[in-house]
């Protein structure tokens, strides 16, 4: 039997029916009933991707809190971050499309490019294991250089609104040193819960350490 023909995505080859599976849009198979959608590579890449990028932020950023790299993390597997990297690679022209999907301009949709990209990474998985796929987030995700936020405040109050209307406040508990060396300690408390304490010499370093414990503290909580 002849072995099968390879394509190439991001200069690595791929098994030409698994890369068609991969850019196979399940509007195509509504109108191919014998072809096979993407949906379950999508699954598996989203979960490589996912665990490829965290261990890659773990060991590049030792000294960040899991609140940080949560945050660096959600950002840069986010939709858009991912479509980019779709565009990037050239996946959209090459995705299998139902009619109707293609007339409504699908092949630039932001979820539908980003679940090629994952589908892909799917793909690079089953072909050729865990390094080489690794390999390759890592050189598309790790190239786009994203921040790890130090908004600990924002990032608590967003963490807060998502399950409560009250919004944290901050207080100062005490305040020290001469003018050009001052000392603030603060608080965070949500309805009537300390959450977190900092130290810094300013009142919004302070503020942002309080954040920041109190972000460690609640996302402990929740991954027990």
């Amino acid at each position: 039997m002849a072995a099968s023909k390879t394509k190439a995505v991001g200069g690595l080859p791929i098994s030409e029916p698994l890369l068609t599976m991969a850019l196979t849009h399940k509007s195509y198979t509504a109108e191919n009933p014998g072809a096979v959608d993407n949906e379950r590579l999508e699954f598996l890449g989203d979960a490589v991707i996912e665990l490829a990028y965290t261990d890659y932020l773990y060991h590049t950023y030792p000294q960040r809190s899991e609140g940080e790299l949560s945050a660096a993390r959600a950002a840069a597997v986010s939709e858009p971050s991912l479509a980019r990297l779709a565009r990037t690679l050239g996946l959209g022209a090459r995705i299998r499309l139902g009619r109707g999907e293609e007339m409504s301009g699908g092949r630039h949709r932001d979820s539908l490019l980003a679940d090629a990209f994952e589908a892909v990474v799917g793909a690079l998985y089953l072909e050729h294991g865990w390094d080489v796929a690794r390999k390759f987030v890592i050189s598309h995700l790790g190239s786009l250089k994203l921040p790890v936020t130090t908004d600990h405040k924002g990032r608590l109050q967003e963490l807060l609104q998502a399950s409560s209307k009250q919004t944290p406040s901050y207080h100062v508990l005490e305040e020290s040193g001469p003018d050009h060396a001052k000392t603030f300690v603060v608080e965070v408390v949500h309805k009537g819960r300390r959450l977190g304490r900092g130290i810094g010499r300013s009142k919004k370093e302070a503020e942002q350490k309080a954040a920041a414990e109190a972000l460690d503290r609640l996302l402990a909580r929740s991954s027990d």
